[in-house]
């Protein structure tokens, strides 16, 4: 496992999802929203790049990556980006969403086991390694309807307007762990909620 000193500069942030509009604005896809908005933020055009099957945009020294495999196939996008960029796995910041954690909360991680997530267990058998940094974004969770419709759910309304916030309070940590590294993003972000409980 590695450290947070042996972590490299995050070159590419990936946000899982699922492509298609059937798809827009639900909760597995929070990753897929949050790098629209730091699409907009940064000032990054994305569009469609068929040889990394996804959507894709860069400003050096950054690279913003939306797979479009489907969220079980994740691993192919990110596999075929970091072959032709040359990244090591270390230096990719992939996004995703996490039933166990309340919306409003973000936790992020230097490396670890795929806890389930389809998205994360791609990625793990196509880079060969489970030492990738992360940042999962709390959706909560549902009693009513179970996990699969909990999570394939569209956010409310209600919900959109305090993602807002969250994806506010992400950009800073993300902004933090590029400048003084993940270790000091995770003591400043892991432990904050956002907005009311």
């Amino acid at each position: 496992m590695i450290s947070p000193k042996e972590v490299s500069e995050i070159n590419l942030i990936v946000g899982l999802g699922n492509p298609g509009t059937e798809y827009d604005r639900t909760r597995h896809n929070v990753g897929y929203l949050l790098i629209d908005h730091l699409a907009h933020i940064w000032g990054i055009n994305l569009s469609p790049e068929r040889k990394f099957k996804g959507i894709y945009g860069e400003k050096r020294p950054i690279r913003l990556l939306k797979p479009t495999t489907f969220m079980n196939l994740s691993g192919q996008s990110l596999r075929l980006c970091c072959n032709w960029y040359k990244l090591d796995p270390s230096s990719v910041l992939v996004i995703y969403d996490d039933m166990d954690l309340p919306l409003g909360k973000i936790r992020i991680r230097i490396s670890g086991s795929a806890g389930g997530h389809n998205g994360i267990k791609s990625i793990i058998q196509d880079l060969g390694t489970q030492d990738f940094p992360r940042l999962r974004i709390g959706i909560g969770n549902s009693e009513i309807g179970g996990a699969v419709n909990h999570v394939l759910g569209k956010f409310t309304a209600e919900e959109m307007v305090k993602l807002t916030e969250i994806f506010k309070v992400t950009e800073q940590a993300i902004s933090v762990m590029r400048a003084s590294g993940i270790a000091k993003a995770m003591s400043l972000y892991n432990g904050i909620s956002v907005g009311s409980p």
